[in-house]
């Protein structure tokens, strides 16, 4: 389908204008020490206000590590460091001798824990390394993601200093944690102290590491509990059907806390979000379904504390009401022009691949939502598109030399001083917010939701084709085999009563929405509903997941074995649920 005319008029009706100004205006604000957040999110309420949109502020309370300031000293140099978040403070400074390993370059960007996929070829076994890195500060290439730094704390080593691929220094995260921890998740909490260095200082570092010189950190961060403000617009459907459906919303979010002035992570994003809430306001008496957009803190020194409290304090209502959400980061960067790492559940790619063609022209290469992000509503079982959105075409990066990085469009301004205004795109920033805009506009219009089940039954049939090959006859498959089969039918018979319309709409979306909360955590989660997952790699249907990595001749196969039975007891038995309310629903 093609944009229509009432859909153009609404994108029409977004004011680009307001959108472009609040870009400059964070352009000059810092936005990652607390009170200068919440001094941002008060420029966003005044924006939403003068438009005249209602505006919800929640005043969160959530916990925080607040980078300031680090130094790696080995030998008679001292280098400028920046600590990740959530690692461990140590202002009197720690030191030991210090080892070089060098890391896989494929995996830079990697959140597994596997070390032969962080370290490659160099990796001579587990208790190799264990004996070679206790004690010592670890020197290796990457990001100071979390899962490298659990992995590093596991070995015993004293410290972590990773060197950044390029000239400048990234802020990051280590922590596997997901928002504001509880009891149980003080435990994963690092316990060791990360720095991050450039490449140019990485190198003489190592060269003085290999000299057999020790090393020494020094990081100050701020840890504790903050009141940060969360601002929402609610924007309550007036349109055709809302009496029956208006309840019902879709979730667009975006966070407002940045590193350093973050111009394309993510002052784009707020832009985007304000314009796309001002244009959908103006047009509720249109929305079938109502369309929520909020702004988050704590997304880069709380490990998306933000978007987990709103998860945790509204769960009931997002259980009850939500259809889908839509994560808006680092739109309208400059030279981002393709759509080669779209976000999106496998259920939704039908939709967004029409949506996108209609809004942009383009296709997209999908990517499987990651444990990153604000993803903080997969384990209630919500079904998300897109995260990052536009970026670089792959030969204008090998063009210009850039590594890989995890917002910005591409550029590697990402996380470092030089996220500017130079950064942002305003034709850019105008496709991106057409293509939310639409993709929010249809969401909260069309008769019958749009999610596809049998896409999602597909990639299951998929992925349970590869565990199979890899754990042989060890495993029995039976169980999975006739619950795929029969949701298979029930899927099969309950789109043929969409189309044939035997079936109410309003009754065909509930249907769709309680799939979703118990496929999606099915596909995306390891722990209960309502919980959280640690912020590491999930597999597909990661209760089977072992299956992949099975030696069949070790003695631990049989072990294995125990967990993907259970694995396999979980996947049937949450398969059989969605028969039950598909055939329910038909009769």
């Amino acid at each position: 389908m093609a944009i229509s005319d009432a859909e153009r008029q609404i994108l029409e009706d977004i004011p680009l204008d307001d959108a472009w100004a609040l870009v400059e205006t964070f352009s000059t604000m810092h936005r990652w020490d607390p009170e200068d957040v919440n001094r941002g999110a008060d420029v966003i309420i005044e924006r939403a206000r003068t438009l005249g949109l209602p505006v919800e502020v929640h005043e969160a309370e959530i916990f925080l590590s607040v980078p300031h300031e680090a130094s790696v000293t080995i030998g008679d140099q001292e280098f400028r460091a920046k600590p990740p978040s959530l690692s461990l403070p140590v202002p009197e400074g720690r030191t030991a001798k210090a080892l070089y390993i060098k890391a896989n370059a494929e995996n830079l960007r990697t959140y597994s824990r596997d070390a032969r996929d962080v370290f490659g070829e160099s990796f001579t076994g587990w208790t190799d390394f264990k004996e070679r890195v206790a004690g010592k500060i670890l020197i290796t290439e990457g990001f100071g993601n979390p899962a490298l730094t659990s992995l590093v704390e596991d070995m015993g080593a004293a410290g972590l200093i990773v060197i950044n691929p390029g000239a400048n220094i990234h802020w990051g995260t280590s922590s596997m944690v997901w928002g504001s921890p509880g009891l149980d998740d003080l435990a994963r909490k690092p316990k060791i102290p990360v720095v991050a260095v450039n490449k140019p200082d990485g190198a003489a570092i190592r060269a003085s590491a290999e000299a057999g010189d020790d090393v020494t950190l020094k990081t100050r961060l701020v840890e504790g509990w903050f009141r940060q403000k969360i601002p929402v617009v609610h924007i309550a459907a007036e349109g055709p059907g809302a009496e029956i459906e208006g309840e019902r919303f879709v979730l667009a979010h975006g966070h407002y806390d940045s590193w350093d002035v973050g111009v394309g992570d993510n002052a784009t994003g707020n832009a985007a979000l304000l314009g796309i809430a001002a244009g959908l306001w103006k047009n509720r008496s249109k929305l079938r379904r109502s369309v929520r957009i909020a702004w988050w803190p704590g997304h880069s020194t709380g490990r998306y504390s933000g978007s987990t409290w709103y998860a945790d304090n509204f769960a009931l209502d997002l259980d009850r009401n939500c259809v889908a959400t839509v994560n808006c980061d680092s739109p309208g960067c400059r030279w981002a022009t393709v759509y080669n790492k779209l976000t999106c559940m496998t259920e939704m790619h039908e939709f967004i691949t029409e949506t996108l063609k209609d809004a942009t022209g383009k296709s997209p290469v999908f990517i499987r939502p990651k444990r990153a992000g604000d993803a903080s509503f997969f384990n209630i079982g919500i079904s998300s598109y897109f995260s990052l959105s536009s970026t670089m075409p792959k030969e204008l990066l090998e063009e210009k030399g850039y590594y890989e990085v995890s917002g910005c469009g591409g550029n590697i301004a990402w996380h470092t001083e030089d996220d500017t205004m130079e950064i942002a795109d305003r034709t850019n920033l105008k496709t991106d917010i057409d293509l939310y805009a639409l993709a929010l506009l249809r969401h909260a219009t069309k008769p019958v939701l749009p999610a596809d089940w049998r896409a999602t039954l597909d990639e299951y049939r998929s992925t349970l084709a590869g565990y199979k090959e890899a754990a042989g006859d060890l495993i029995d498959w039976s169980d999975a085999d006739r619950a795929t089969d029969a949701l298979g039918a029930a899927l099969t018979a309950f789109y043929r009563a969409i189309a044939e319309r035997t079936i109410a709409d309003e009754a065909a979306n509930t249907v769709l929405i309680r799939l979703a909360r118990l496929l999606v955590p099915l596909n995306y989660t390891r722990t209960l509903r309502f919980a959280q997952d640690p912020a590491v790699v999930c597999p597909m249907l990661p209760g089977m997941a072992i299956a992949q990595g099975m030696d069949l001749e070790s003695d631990d196969a049989k072990h294995a074995a125990v967990d993907v039975r259970r694995g396999v007891n979980r996947y049937a038995a949450c398969l059989g649920e969605a028969v039950e309310l598909v055939e329910g629903a038909l009769s």
